[in-house]
């Protein structure tokens, strides 16, 4: 091939000598060589045309090959000029650098929908219409593969409603939906993820029940066997005609603790009847400060016990005597916890923050271990030795019915720190 600005330079030179023989020649009459001249002129310019042509050629492969996602190819210059050379390997490099970010974004896509379709939540790309884009396995075997979102759920997203339910199935279905917009190439798409809560309800419910009817049987024959053995003994001695004094006394003895077992066993039921009878709550304003200096009271006697309270607070909204309630139990197990600690010292804080209020009730005592933290509010769980396990149960409950949380972060040796959510 030949440097492009050669055969630019000879073209042109070219061009200009036989126009100028052309003329002379013509105007000599010289015809013959008039026309011989037209015709090199002639061929001078479909040369240059082909010249031009063949730069347009690899512009137009390049094009070509975008326009079909192929990016294998390379450009190739159509003269051995300097320049040409490097447009043609910019060229090349352009396309080669295109093809390694489609595949990029090829491993990225096959990626991430094998990660989707690894979830168990459905996940769905669909149009406001309903019309659905892409869905993964979860969402197909949910939605049978339809092209179109069923009209509970449009329904729900269009009222923002969180939970849709679709009765039409042969077995009833809640779905947990959440749906994000997005606006792509002048287009609106909605992501939309499902969640069946009816199983995972039903399977909650059913853990619920196994653990209350574990502990009630826990209980329960703890009281009655030895009742149940008790009883049997004394109704053996009671068979003796003339029973003697100490037949007497054991049997006096025998009454004695099935009376406490009995005891027991009914107290055991007022705690469990405690905890399904919270009635409730009855909100009224709180003045915190106020509040607070009602609980310091009933604590006096106790100067380790610290109340802490910023200024300009607005009143809390919420049951005060279900409060006391809770923040007694609190403040109590803290005590327990510092009975063996030198300088022990209780804190409890107020604060609003992100529209919500946090109450904090914190202690240097001897802390808890992690699986006693993750027990601690499960009714009847205890590690005190003549504890019920439903105190901080009970509080949980409390809170709940608020719409509050409560959280514990605790530390062997180091203390445990409560806190309690609010919102506004």
């Amino acid at each position: 091939m030949k440097s492009y600005v050669c055969s630019l330079i000879f073209h042109v030179v070219g061009l200009l000598l036989f126009v100028a023989a052309s003329v002379w020649t013509t105007m000599n009459h010289l015809w013959f060589c008039a026309a011989a001249s037209f015709a090199v002129i002639t061929g001078i310019c479909i040369s240059l045309y082909r010249a031009q042509t063949r730069q347009t050629q690899m512009m137009q492969r390049i094009v070509d090959c975008m326009n079909s996602n192929d990016f294998s190819q390379l450009a190739c210059p159509p003269f051995s000029d300097r320049k040409m050379t490097q447009l043609a390997d910019a060229l090349s490099a352009t396309l080669k650098g295109i093809r390694t970010h489609l595949n990029e974004v090829e491993t990225k896509h096959l990626y991430y929908e094998n990660l989707l379709n690894q979830v168990d939540t459905a996940v769905v790309v669909c149009y406001a219409d309903g019309r659905t884009e892409w869905m993964n396995k979860a969402a197909q075997q949910m939605l049978d593969n339809c092209g179109i979102l069923p009209e509970e759920i449009i329904t729900a997203l269009k009222n923002h409603q969180a939970v849709a339910r679709l009765p039409h199935r042969s077995i009833p279905t809640e779905l947990a939906v959440s749906a994000t917009r997005i606006q792509q190439k002048g287009k609106t798409y909605y992501l939309v993820s499902l969640k069946n809560i009816h199983s995972a309800l039903e399977h909650t419910e059913m853990e619920a029940w196994q653990k209350l009817i574990r502990v009630l049987t826990h209980e329960i024959m703890n009281s009655i066997t030895p009742i149940i053995s008790l009883a049997d003994t004394l109704s053996e001695r009671s068979m003796t005609a003339s029973p003697d004094e100490r037949t007497r006394t054991h049997i006096q003895q025998g009454l004695q603790v099935i009376r406490r077992r009995s005891k027991g066993l009914l107290e055991f039921v007022e705690n469990y009847r405690k905890l399904t009878r919270i009635a409730q709550p009855a909100k009224t304003d709180i003045d915190v400060c106020d509040f607070f200096n009602d609980l310091k009271q009933l604590f006096a006697d106790k100067p380790f016990v610290s109340f802490e309270t910023p200024s300009g607070l607005p009143h809390w909204r919420a049951d005060r005597g279900q409060m006391e309630q809770v923040f007694i139990n609190l403040i109590k197990n803290a005590l327990e916890a510092c009975r063996n600690t030198d300088h022990a010292h209780i804190g409890i804080t107020a604060s609003v923050s992100d529209g919500m209020w946090r109450f904090q009730v914190s202690d240097n005592g001897e802390g808890m271990l992690p699986e006693v933290t993750e027990r601690i509010f499960v009714p009847f769980f205890t590690t005190k030795p003549g504890g019920s396990g439903i105190g901080l149960a009970l509080c949980k409950q409390i809170i709940m019915l608020h719409g509050g949380q409560i959280t514990v972060q605790s530390h062997p040796d180091k203390g445990s720190c409560f806190t309690l959510s609010f919102p506004m």
